[in-house]
This record gives structure tokens, C-alpha cells and sequence, in this order.
């Protein structure tokens, strides 16, 4: 079940949001949310001096240590470890990075979080924190997200997850896993939706110069992801059924009839609120569809070149070029490699 941002109900009280670090950790998968979360607090305090603060946010290691090293080479100072952890905790959060392998493999650990999964709110991961909560067996019999580089490996190692290769973040009963890095913030973003309403997430997202709705369900190589959503239903309409239907008629005066507008408006509203004119966003929305049968499928050249609506092998190859600056036999070569997790 791709998330869905449901508000909060009941009185608001300050939620303790946990981020469990691990040694040599991926630094953007604590900063980038954790900040999300305080930004959101802040604005809240400030709009409402007399009520309390919506969170505290915290970084707590997964070692004897408050100190967090990253795989970046920086450190951050937590106010706690894992074991240290007092009072009751809203969510609690995983994040990804090259010591997550050597963490899932600590019994201790792994002896907590589960314990903890009964009793918070919500919990989930960021990027490669998904091989932590696979090893407590947390997410056994649910679908969850990782980074598309891994995502082939934790599906091959826990045989009972549905792995989802391409979603930003997906949200399975009060478990939710993202997809790589900056994913954690779109996750943070959605949740601060849920508890504190879409006024106050849309408020951090222009603070932070971040999209809002970057949809769980969308890919994570989508040509949508460079794309601020648009107020307006038409324009928000045809592009999810460009997405749905790359091998339709996508010409201008197509789009803007079945939007109900006439061309030249259609063209100029379409570039003016998502930032690309309708033919740049449908190749990219081609290619997006053929990457995706590159990866997924053994099909040739010419199949997907027809199914995802670019006409010839010859067409499929400038776009790639075009889009992606690669040719679709290196893309697909590329996306088969696999290795260790960083």
C-alpha cells in the first residue's frame, strides 16, 4: 500500500521522533529528515508560542558510543545510544549506510528494535536501514522500499519481503521504508504531513527548497521528480496518464483536449507550473518507461522501443542519449551489476 498522509487526531503533544545511527553511516539519511523534522517543529513553536514544541528529535548510536561516524568522513554528536533511550518513543527511524551490515548482525541490537517496534507509533527505515529491520524480522510478510542498488540484494536475502524496486517510500501498516538518501526527506516530509497537516509540511518543503509531493508511489528515477506538483487537477491529471500511457498519442493537441483545454493555453500552463513544455516531459516519461524495461525485463530493443511509444530502436537511442546521456545497451549492462552495500 503506497502511503497516504492522513492528519493526526487527538490532542498534540511532543512526539520524541528516534533516528538510530550506525557507524560509518550515510550522513545525508539523519541530517536531511532529522532537519525536516526540527524545521517543522520550529515553524510550529513560532506560529504557537504557548503550545508545546510537536517533537524532539533525536540521533541515538547503535554502539557504546553518542558519537555517529559517517561514511562521509564527518561525525555527528547524538544525545544518546541505543541503550541509553529513556521514555516513550513516537518513531523510530533507521537509516542507511556502509555499517549497516556489521549492526544487523548484533543481537543486542536487533533484540531491541524489535521490542521497540511494538511499542512506538510508527517505525521504518531509510535507504539500506531496511537490512537492519530485515534481519529483526520486521518486515517479513510486508512490501518495503530500499535504494534501487540493493533493493535486488534484500530481496534475495529475506525470501518473505516484497521488495519495491522503484518507489520513493512506501508505508506498510505503521512500518515505512524509503528509497536512497534524499528519499528520507520526502518520507519526513510526508509524516509531518500525517501529524501536524499540509500547510505545515508545504511550509518546511519552501524553507528547505524541497519538493512536497513527491509521491511515494512514484519511481525513483521518475522524470516527475523534477517536477513541482501543479494546483491544478488538468495538469496533475495528464501527467499521471502520460506516465500510465507512454504509447498513446502524446501530441500537444491530444493532451490538451483530453485536459479540456485548447493548445496553446494547455502548452503554456503545462511549462509555466511544472517547469518542462508537454514534449519534453512525454520523453522523459518514455524513457522512464523504456529504462524500467530495461531493467526488468530480457526484451530487445525494438519491442521496447514500440511499447514505450519512441517508434524505432533509433528513436529509443537519442532520447536515452537526450535524457539519460547514455546509450539503452550501457544503461541496461550498468543496472545488472551488483555489490556491497554503501
Amino acid at each position: 500500500m503506497t502511503f497516504r498522509p492522513k492528519r493526526s487526531t487527538g490532542a498534540l503533544e511532543t512526539k520524541t521522533i528516534v533516528f538510530l545511527g550506525a557507524p560509518r553511516s550515510q550522513i545525508l539519511d539523519i541530517a536531511g529528515p532529522f532537519q525536516v523534522f526540527v524545521r517543522a517543529s520550529d515553524n510550529f513553536v513560532r506560529d504557537n508560542p504557548r503550545r508545546k514544541p510537536p517533537y524532539k528529535v533525536v540521533l541515538a548510536s547503535t554502539n557504546r558510543q553518542k558519537v555517529v561516524s559517517t561514511n562521509c568522513g564527518l561525525s555527528l554528536l547524538g544525545t544518546e545510544t541505543f541503550r541509553t533511550l529513556r521514555g516513550p518513543i513516537d518513531t523510530l527511524l533507521v537509516s542507511g549506510g556502509t555499517g549497516v551490515e556489521d549492526a544487523a548482525q548484533e543481537q543486542e541490537l536487533l533484540r531491541w528494535v524489535k521490542r521497540m517496534s511494538r511499542r512506538v507509533r510508527r517505525f521504518g527505515s531509510i535507504c539500506t536501514g531496511a537490512f537492519l529491520l530485515a534481519s529483526a524480522g520486521l518486515l517479513d510478510g510486508k512490501r518495503a522500499a530500499t535504494h534501487w542498488k540493493w533493493a535486488p540484494e534484500l530481496a534475495k536475502r529475506y525470501k518473505k519481503i516484497s521488495v519495491d524496486c522503484d518507489s520513493i517510500y512506501v508505508c506498510d501498516g505503521n512500518t515505512y521504508t524509503t528509497a536512497g538518501v534524499t528519499a528520507g526527506m520526502d518520507l519526513a516530509l510526508a509524516l509531518v504531513e500525517e501529524d501536524l497537516g499540509s500547510a505545515a509540511a508545504l511550509g518546511v518543503a519552501r524553507e528547505l527548497v524541497l519538493y512536497l509531493r513527491r509521491a511515494g508511489g512514484q519511481s525513483q528515477f521518475s522524470a516527475a521528480l523534477s517536477l513541482q506538483a501543479s494546483d491544478r487537477k488538468q495538469i496533475e491529471d495528464i501527467r499521471s496518464w502520460v506516465v500510465d500511457n507512454p504509447d498513446r498519442d502524446l501530441q500537444v493537441a491530444s493532451l490538451a483536449a483530453k485536459a479540456g483545454m485548447s493548445p496553446r493555453n494547455f502548452a503554456r500552463v503545462f511549462a509555466h507550473d511544472t517547469g518542462l513544455t508537454p514534449a519534453r516531459f512525454v520523453e522523459r516519461s518514455r524513457v522512464d518507461a523504456a529504462r524500467r524495461r530495461l531493467e526488468e525485463s530480457n526484451d530487445n530493443l525494438e519491442k521496447i522501443a514500440s511499447d514505450c511509444g519512441l517508434a524505432s530502436v533509433q528513436g529509443l537511442r537519442r532520447s536515452f542519449q537526450r535524457v539519460l546521456r547514455v546509450r539503452p545497451s550501457e544503461y541496461r549492462h550498468r543496472f545488472q551489476d551488483r555489490g556491497r552495500i554503501s
